[in-house]
């Protein structure tokens, strides 16, 4: 049975519309935990909803980005048909727009094509929160999709918290939103909670001008990260069957085991990227199960600040560039050393730009090796040759010539991180990238 001891609250970082955070120790998003945790509490919401709507035809959609692995595993267990929201751009497709307006980022969408597919073979649909505070934005899309579709459906909320008050409760009622939680929380003095905290934490700043100028591996040795591509990905953004997905999982889970060398007895992070979640926390469960001590959490776009009193639940914090747009400043909180660290994410590999000064291990190269990479002509000074993913650089250093392998186009975002991870001691990274082919 759980309770609130599962919770701690945070200071969201200049967000007037809300200025509290309620953080799940137990869930594996912002706070390292052993993956065993969170699967097990997703595990018991599944029940619970099995339970209560035994025999209905459930479309399962989960809340990006902190709810995506809790509907995603719902679906796993109960085997229904799931998608989620998302704030990120999917092409080729038409899409229902709601806000939820206390977020850092407002705006979100579900794919209204998938929809068109699954409305008609559903009895009800279950939206899948961490946590539910007012309701307000679930009763946003409940509307829209009421107003869009113009056919009796049945709608139901179901999250590990909830703490909507009495109003919140009877508004629910009368627009006929069912709901089933595990631990019902009262937010009343949480605001006033948030604002005791100094916010005196340690902040990183992993962005620096030089690398969104060029996302390359600047200041990090490019032989501690070995990155490869695993094939067969499915888009949890996308409609599809929870144990379909599960069968994808178990093949990613089969070429990590085969490429990495786990061991037993060690202690490993395994990190997933901002919505992406449910398919790093499968690796992760699969790593401790072989003997390991495994932690697992996953960068977000939440900007909380940190502090350094013992009970808050967040100490230090790390800016990063997003490993799905540059431009977006991602986080990822208590970081520590590891003997190994697997970052799994569903971003598509950044393409390094056509003109890059690229720099090794920190030192800029001369300025006749200033590299362009789309067959425009290289300087006499410098021999380029290009193999896979790997460039190899003859310069004319001043006295002597030397080969230097350079890591090429990790993208800003994994660069921020790597960077994160090795200023922490970790010193054995592997970046793993799960893509359709």
């Amino acid at each position: 049975m759980y309770t609130e001891n599962i919770i701690a609250i945070a200071k969201r970082e200049n967000n007037t519309k809300r200025k509290f955070l309620v953080v799940n120790k137990e869930q594996g998003k912002h706070v390292p935990v052993s993956p065993d945790r969170p699967l097990r509490m997703f595990s018991a919401l599944a029940d619970l909803t099995a339970e209560r709507y035994k025999g209905e035809r459930l479309l399962l959609i989960g809340f990006a980005e902190t709810a995506t692995a809790i509907g995603e595993a719902l679906a796993v267990q109960l085997n229904a048909d799931y998608m989620q929201t998302t704030r990120e751009h999917i092409p080729d497709v038409d899409y229902l727009y709601f806000s939820e307006s206390h977020s850092h980022a407002a705006q979100q969408k579900v794919v209204k094509n998938d929809l068109d597919l699954v409305i008609d073979r559903i009895d009800r649909i279950v939206f899948v929160e961490d946590e539910v505070t007012t309701g307000n934005t679930i009763g946003k899309i409940v509307r829209l999709i009421r107003q869009t579709y113009g056919r009796k459906l049945n709608f139901s909320a179901v999250s590990l918290l909830n703490g909507m008050d009495e109003e919140a409760l009877e508004r629910y009622r009368k627009e006929q939103i069912e709901l089933a939680y595990l631990v019902k929380t009262d937010h009343g003095g949480y605001a006033e909670a948030a604002e005791k905290y100094k916010g005196d934490g340690t902040y990183h700043e992993c962005m620096d001008a030089e690398r969104e100028k060029c996302p390359v591996l600047c200041d990090v040795n490019a032989e501690k990260i070995k990155e490869f591509k695993v094939s067969g990905y499915i888009n949890a953004r996308r409609l599809h069957r929870g144990r379909e997905y599960q069968s994808a999982c178990q093949a990613l889970w089969q070429t990590l085991e085969d490429k990495i060398p786990f061991g037993k007895g060690r202690d490993i992070l395994v990190l997933g990227t901002e919505e992406f979640m449910y398919a790093p926390l499968y690796a992760a469960e699969r790593i401790r199960e072989m003997g390991n001590r495994v932690k697992f959490h996953a960068t977000t776009r939440s900007p909380i600040m940190v502090s350094g009193e013992p009970e808050y639940p967040l100490h230090e914090r790390y800016e990063l560039a997003s490993f799905y747009d540059r431009e977006r400043a991602t986080y990822v909180y208590d970081l520590d050393v590891y003997d190994l660290v697997l970052i799994i994410t569903d971003a598509e590999r950044e393409e390094l730009p056509a003109e890059c000064s690229l720099s090794l291990k920190g030192e800029e190269l001369p300025a006749e090796c200033n590299l362009s990479l789309e067959g425009e002509e290289l300087p006499a000074e410098c021999n380029l040759s290009l193999e896979r993913e790997e460039l190899s650089v003859k310069c004319n250093l001043g006295e002597a010539e030397e080969n230097v392998p350079i890591k090429r186009g990790l993208g800003a975002g994994a660069a921020s991180l790597c960077s994160a991870l090795c200023s922490c001691g970790n010193g054995e990274i592997y970046l793993v990238r799960w893509c359709k082919d």
